[in-house]
């Protein structure tokens, strides 16, 4: 499982634990502190912002969900076009 660029929450799941950072940063607290109170670096935070910014729990796990589905079709893609190549290396066909 690959993990991203913040820490082990526990029982929390990112996507629920980046929508409360935003809407703790969106309610006031600074950046810097809220930075500091979950580990990240302030870059990390914007970049993580900029990818969930306005969107709720639901949206998140959609989105996760879809990034998904495509990295698999990505992968059966480059497999279909694998067996392509071969196939044609086999027939002797440029």
């Amino acid at each position: 499982m690959k993990r991203g660029p913040w820490p082990q929450w526990g029982r929390v799941s990112p996507d629920e634990q980046i929508i409360g950072m935003i809407k703790e940063q969106a309610a006031g607290l600074p950046t810097s502190e809220l930075c500091r109170k979950h580990g990240l670096s302030p870059a990390t935070f914007y970049k993580l912002k900029a990818k969930y910014g306005g969107m709720d729990l639901s949206d998140a796990k959609r989105l996760k969900q879809l990034e998904d589905e495509n990295a698999k079709l990505k992968r059966l893609l480059a497999d279909a076009m694998l067996d392509n190549v071969v196939l044609k290396d086999l027939l002797g066909k440029p």
